[in-house]
């Protein structure tokens, strides 16, 4: 049986491949239980410095696959599920390395959340993006209550949510939902050039850039007392040493992580 999750890497740069394309790469335990697993390698891994998170076939991701919602007899199994996938979400934005979410066609439901998780999102201008939930009597899940409104703001998210409307990538762009819409055809190379600069970035910075950045509960003056202790350790790091030198010299960084 093929495995619903696939993990590649290379160059530093894990691929991450939703892999149930027969049902547009919908969640179910087998695709919740083994994406734990690969993310737990991804973030153990010290050769990876970025993520790709993408869907094989036609779709990135259809949300939770209905037939299996069905299948959960029990309030307590019905609350496990979605806890699991809850947390998937929550470990991408834990992981103290960049995800870049490649969006090569349809995310719908808990699709669409799992892709606001990641750090920055590419999508194929034949993308289409829909919070279905309503549509069959639920409320966004995978952390999309979250997500979403600090994405585009509360007014926006709410009428998405609200009308489960089917929106295209030159409106979710304009919305905020996406970094950035590339032709069919370039989405890839547009994507793994980006993971290439942020796996050859400094990861100290752009781990701790990440880690704050997904603290929205912060304060100004608990960034500052933060800036104030981690610039000041961060600066005697061999990686800020290198950057600075090279700056002086004219040369690309050599970032090792210490």
């Amino acid at each position: 049986m093929e495995n619903a999750v696939l993990l590649a890497v290379k160059n530093s740069v894990a691929t991450i491949t939703l892999n149930r394309p027969q049902s547009l790469n919908s969640m179910n335990d087998a695709l919740i239980d083994e994406l734990h697993e690969v993310l737990c390698k991804v973030e153990k891994d010290a050769e990876i410095k970025c993520a790709v998170l993408t869907g094989n076939g036609k779709a990135f991701c259809a949300g939770g696959d209905l037939p299996f919602l069905e299948s959960i007899d029990t309030i307590a199994g019905k609350k496990a599920f979605i806890a699991k996938v809850g947390a998937v979400a929550k470990r991408i934005t834990a992981i103290e390395k960049p995800f870049i979410a490649m969006v090569n066609g349809v995310a719908a439901g808990a699709g669409v959340n799992l892709m606001l998780a990641c750090d920055l999102i590419y999508a194929t201008d034949k993308a289409r993006f829909a919070q279905s939930f309503a549509k069959v009597g639920l409320i966004p899940d995978c952390g999309g209550l979250y997500f979403l409104p600090k994405c585009i703001g509360v007014h926006k998210a709410k009428e998405l949510m609200f009308t489960a409307d089917l929106i295209d990538a030159a409106t979710a762009e304009k919305i905020g939902m996406l970094n950035h819409v590339c032709e069919d055809g370039k989405l890839e190379d547009a994507v793994y050039a980006m993971a290439k600069r942020l796996a050859e970035s400094a990861p100290l910075s752009i781990g701790l850039i990440k880690k704050y950045l997904n603290n929205t509960a912060l304060i100004l003056d608990d960034v500052l007392t933060i800036e104030e202790t981690t610039q000041s350790l961060l600066m005697g790091s061999e990686d800020c040493k290198d950057g600075i030198t090279a700056f002086k010299e004219k040369r690309n960084p050599t970032f090792t992580g210490k």
